[in-house]
């Protein structure tokens, strides 16, 4: 691989190992502690079906402006929120304050300006739902109060992925 670019596969690649190895920690760190678990961005609907396999108890709650995945990916309409994130994470806020025991964030897009604000409303919006010691697994960096930022867990890339906890 070229030391000096990286392309975007490989990028993509980095990402993706690095959201599995954060995801893996954190379903470790989250056994045994109630509290739902909350996905931002269903997209195709592959980490859902990871959370759901992986966490088969737990309560997630998928947050997106649309439901467009895998037809197998489809969460219930019961654990579903749909809308705009500032909205969706408010409402989330009031039936959930201080619930959420893991929130995994793949709200990052192809341009900086998107990310910029996206992390900012999210650093702002997430607090009002982790529970105490709650875990963000998140393609972003955030800046939420209350929060610390975590080391990455073997196999993740530093950049590539973000690890918080409340």
């Amino acid at each position: 691989m070229n030391a000096q670019r990286f392309t975007r596969l490989d990028k993509l690649r980095l990402r993706l190992e690095a959201q599995n190895a954060c995801l893996g920690w954190a379903f470790g760190e989250i056994a045994g502690r109630p509290g739902p678990v909350f996905e931002l961005g269903l997209g195709h609907g592959r980490t859902y079906d990871h959370l759901r396999t992986h966490l088969p108890n737990r309560d997630i709650y998928v947050f997106d402006r649309e439901i467009d995945c895998y037809e197998d990916c489809i969460p219930p309409a019961d654990r579903t929120f749909l809308g705009e994130i500032e909205e969706t994470l408010k409402a989330a806020a009031v039936h959930f304050p201080n619930k959420a025991v893991l929130v995994h964030s793949d709200m990052g897009s192809y341009t900086e300006a998107h990310n910029a604000a996206m992390s900012e409303r999210l650093s702002r919006l997430l607090p009002a739902v982790l529970a105490p010691g709650g875990i963000v697994v998140s393609d972003l960096p955030l800046s939420m109060a209350g929060a610390t930022a975590l080391p990455l867990p073997v196999g993740a890339q530093d950049g590539r992925y973000f690890l918080y906890r409340a």
